[in-house]
């Protein structure tokens, strides 16, 4: 125990460089401003910056708290900034947590989109049933919590004429994503039924290239890079919260722009 007659010293700040992933996704938020500080994080949350145990805590519940507030504050009839098809980066820059050689392309003949959950209609889909569906169009920007981004010209199946399709319950609170790469991801139901998500099936009018997610990956224009999975097998309909790959590891689950 800490003598109450020795000053407090705050440690190193090597103790915040080891959440600087989760510091920097807080600070694109806007739930902290400015850089944070060890001193700062100890008002906020009265955390003991020398257990480092304590200091990821205290942060992942910062994260939670704007989680919160995020899902509260949007408005899924609100329209993400949209661009002309001339800022479209031709190919989209590859972004993945493992480098681009390691991509293992998915046969689309045989490759086949589970449904499963608070679904009337289970059945596995097949790239052609996708493509038969209403298509949309978007030219959005791409923003990856590492602080890059990019203007990128999507076109797909609105996920919302999707699930209406499969007689899903709109009601529902999640809908999950597996994915080939082994790269599990969740949304909120209202973030799917946005109409700027999609399944995404080309990029600037030409079939997805295996490297960014052929043959069906989700894009949307109202969340962070990280939750628009690629190489999409199956989808899951369900009121039990999903997680997922980075979610696991810390990072914000909302992740609204």
């Amino acid at each position: 125990m800490r003598s109450p007659f020795r000053p407090y010293t705050l440690p190193d700040a090597s103790v915040l460089a080891a959440h600087k992933s989760l510091i920097r996704s807080l600070e694109r938020r806007g739930l902290i401003r400015g850089g944070l500080s060890l001193g700062a994080l100890v008002m906020l949350t009265g955390c003991d910056v020398e257990r480092p145990e304590s200091v990821e805590s205290a942060l992942l519940a910062i994260s939670r708290f704007n989680d919160r507030v995020q899902a509260w504050l949007f408005d899924p009839n609100r329209l993400a900034p949209t661009y002309p098809e001339s800022m479209i980066l031709r190919p989209p820059k590859f972004n993945a947590y493992y480098d681009v050689t390691e991509v293992k392309p998915v046969d689309g003949t045989s490759w086949r989109l589970d449904v499963a959950g608070l679904v009337a209609e289970k059945r596995a889909w097949t790239l052609p049933d996708l493509q038969a569906l209403p298509q949309r169009s978007m030219v959005i920007q791409h923003i990856c919590v590492e602080g890059w981004s990019y203007i990128g010209g999507w076109t797909g199946v609105p996920l919302r004429t999707f699930l209406e399709r499969c007689g899903a319950d709109l009601r529902a609170k999640y809908v999950s994503f597996k994915t080939a790469d082994d790269y599990p991801s969740s949304i909120d139901m209202a973030t799917a039924l946005h109409p700027q998500t999609l399944l995404a099936l080309k990029y600037g009018d030409e079939t997805l290239a295996d490297p960014f997610g052929y043959p069906v990956r989700l894009r949307m224009a109202t969340k962070l890079g990280y939750k628009n999975p690629k190489w999409i097998t199956a989808i899951e309909v369900t009121n039990t919260y999903p997680g997922g790959f980075w979610e696991s590891k810390g990072f914000p689950w909302f992740a609204g722009l």
